[in-house]
């Protein structure tokens, strides 16, 4: 229990910094740049603070020796998945909705933040079994 809580905080810890990444490009692209698409800015935000999370879930969350090879992929299908359902929110509820996109983003990344770390532990970097490839 103890390793799973030290666990947890870390994904904690690492996601604060993935977020940052995530809300700082969306908020640059969105207010400085002018895009008009909340929505398609945070696709590319994301993008961003995913390529910070994989090191960080990867090295530090999950301290996996599961190569890139095997873990790479996984992680892109699963960030895939949740990015698409991040952007997919966003747009129902900035870009059709109206809604304030930075009240929408902090709701669905809390909502996309439990959905990553059940895939992190029990998909992208869970070890193989005893007698199991690790491929």
């Amino acid at each position: 229990m103890r390793e799973e809580t030290g666990r947890i905080l870390r994904f904690m810890l690492n996601g604060l910094v993935a977020t940052a990444v995530h809300y700082a490009v969306l908020v640059g692209l969105v207010e400085s740049v002018g895009m008009a698409s909340a929505a398609f800015a945070n696709v590319l935000a994301a993008i961003c603070g995913t390529a910070i999370s994989y090191a960080g879930n990867r090295n530090f969350v999950m301290r996996s020796r599961a190569s890139h090879y095997r873990a790479g992929p996984r992680f892109l299908a699963g960030y895939a998945v949740v990015i698409s359902l991040h952007g997919g929110a966003m747009a129902l509820w900035a870009d059709i909705g109206g809604l304030d996109y930075r009240v929408g983003f902090l709701l669905f990344t809390g909502l996309a933040a439990m959905l990553t770390y059940l895939l992190n532990r029990l998909f992208v970097f869970r070890e193989p079994e005893a007698g199991q490839s690790s491929r």
